[in-house]
């Protein structure tokens, strides 16, 4: 077996989860990286997903450190949502430049999966609705596609719905 691309990828060999990576052009010059993913693998798009099915991973500051939220890109983050899920009185918008240290991602290509150091993680319950959802694979313009199911267990995450409304 060759080496995978990314530690994302690794971590789904390892757990013999199956998945399938979609890959797009990034642009360099977009730093919206998940309405990139949206116009490039929705409907319109050769994967044919519809925008909720493509999630986007957010770190997040605790009063103890760092955790992940994972949510449709489409939607906007309850950062009171997420503190409730997790059990904790508040979170925060990470620091772009502490999100990228502890998951060992580049902004835009932070995947929930294969980070260097597993971190507590909440996954919007709206993932459940699909058969698959997509996330980050691990480096900009490429996504994975898998079971909600896999992606909460690889994750340890707990569900909830973190959405603003």
């Amino acid at each position: 077996m060759s080496r995978a691309a990314t530690r994302a990828i690794a971590a789904l060999n390892a757990a013999q989860v199956p998945y399938e990576i979609l890959r797009y052009r990034h642009d360099p010059d977009r730093q919206s990286f998940g309405a990139e993913a949206v116009e490039q693998l929705s409907d319109t798009g050769p994967a044919g997903v519809r925008p909720e099915q493509i999630f986007k991973t957010l770190i997040v500051a605790l009063p103890q450190g760092l955790a992940v939220a994972v949510l449709p890109v489409p939607a906007k983050l309850s950062l009171k949502a997420v503190a409730a899920a997790l059990g904790v009185p508040k979170a925060t918008m990470a620091d772009p430049m502490a999100a990228q240290r502890s998951t060992g991602y580049v902004l835009g290509g932070i995947s929930p999966l294969g980070q260097r150091k597993a971190l507590p993680t909440v996954v919007d319950a709206s993932a459940l609705d699909f058969d698959r959802v997509l996330c980050s694979a691990g480096q900009r313009g490429w996504d994975v596609a898998l079971a909600p199911t896999d992606l909460i267990r690889l994750t340890v995450a707990v569900t909830a719905d973190v959405q603003a409304h």
